[in-house]
């Protein structure tokens, strides 16, 4: 066993560990004794729990005071409670029959990380539906609001607040649809005032440099990701689900399924010569799948390598490592002058025009600098005849 070293504090000791980053990190363990037996106990990490040898004392006080229960007991406390909460419909019961019947589930891993993060650490997660007020939802909301940001520190945006009140609501009206729950009338969403006009873009210099990183990456069957997702604007779950049958070479098209597709509905994309070039480029395996995970399975993300291209481009944090791609993509489509804005919402698969007009200023800029060749050509005229006249 690793030796526990002191602090100031009796009966609080810790190890010296290191955290997921590689950075040193200490991990406390109280010491104390309950009828009879000694119990040690861990209790957190200083980095990834915040915790901090007075609060480890606190929670041995909790305990030897009898205030808390132990870890052990906790778990016995979880085991009973489960048994009862068998046969109730609870939100934290609902998501999980929702998960095991959305297997496939486009957006699913940012939704179990949502409901992992602002949903199940609160009490509302352990009530019904029929138990559960309005009042409850909008204490969930306040709550969420408030909670800071793990890389930032910043308080999450009403964007993501408006996200995991989105999926509350949608898993109870599956629960009501499949028959588990009777329908939640009672309940009311209120959800927070959210800016959708946010859009991304590239300076030429970090187009430049984005393109140079992607160069550098020593996955370039993974870069090639990020480079089609710049050719093609398609969303980042709809891209990790494509298989070689979706694609047609000699046509040039692909096809995205209805199985990924956001508003699940199947429609053709029609490719660049360039697009071509990077799918033909990538490594070929036994995997249906154009960019495979584990197992030749479908790939959850590339997170990591989204946040290294970012930061060698030198692109703000608030930069979407793929979103942003895709506003990129339509961007650099309006602003050339050669693409209008109908033929936009084709490529981006949007549901209706309002999702598009905020690139209309950019489709106007590019039918300015358009208008301005008229200028040139009267003060080209006008020059030309005081030449004649002399």
């Amino acid at each position: 066993m690793a030796k526990r070293l002191g602090t100031d504090y009796p009966g609080v000791v810790y190890l010296e560990s290191t955290s997921k980053t590689g950075k040193p990190e200490k991990v406390f363990y109280i010491l104390y004794r309950k009828n009879g037996k000694q119990i040690e106990e861990k209790v957190g990490r200083s980095i990834r729990d915040n915790m901090t040898p007075a609060k480890a004392n606190r929670i041995r006080i909790d305990r030897i005071e009898g205030r808390q229960p132990s870890n052990v007991e906790r778990r016995e406390q979880d085991k009973a409670a489960k048994a009862a909460e068998a046969g109730r419909w609870t939100v934290a019961k609902i998501w999980s029959e929702y998960q095991e019947a959305h297997p496939e589930q486009p957006s699913g891993k940012s939704w179990a990380s949502l409901f992992r993060n602002h949903i199940r650490p609160y009490a509302i997660a352990d009530k019904t539906p029929e138990e559960i007020v309005t009042l409850d939802v909008e204490r969930l909301k306040l709550d969420v609001s408030k909670t800071k940001h793990q890389r930032t520190g910043k308080p999450l945006s009403p964007q993501t607040v408006k996200h995991v009140l989105s999926l509350l609501s949608r898993i109870l009206t599956w629960a009501s649809d499949v028959g588990h729950i009777a329908q939640p009338v009672h309940l009311k969403f209120m959800y927070p005032e959210v800016d959708n006009e946010t859009t991304e873009n590239m300076t030429a210099e970090q187009a430049r440099a984005y393109f140079m990183a992607m160069d550098a990456e020593a996955d370039q069957d993974g870069a090639s990701y990020f480079r089609f997702m710049l050719l093609t604007g398609v969303r980042k779950g709809a891209l990790l689900a494509v298989q070689w049958d979706d694609i047609d070479f000699d046509l040039g098209f692909l096809e995205l399924g209805g199985h990924s597709a956001k508003n699940r509905k199947t429609k053709p994309i029609p490719l660049s010569q360039g697009a071509l070039e990077i799918l033909k480029g990538i490594t070929r395996t036994d995997s249906p799948y154009v960019w495979p995970g584990k197992n030749g399975g479908r790939r959850s993300d590339y997170q990591r390598m989204g946040r290294r291209l970012r930061s060698k481009a030198g692109l703000p944090d608030d930069f979407r490592p793929c979103h942003g791609l895709r506003h990129c993509f339509a961007s650099w489509m309006a602003s050339s002058g050669k693409v209008d804005l109908y033929t936009i919402q084709r490529l981006l698969t949007h549901n209706s025009p309002a999702m598009t007009a905020r690139y209309a200023h950019l489709t106007d800029d590019a039918l300015k600098r358009a208008a301005s060749v008229a200028d040139r050509i009267l003060e080209a005229g006008q020059e030309a005849e005081v030449t004649l006249d002399q």
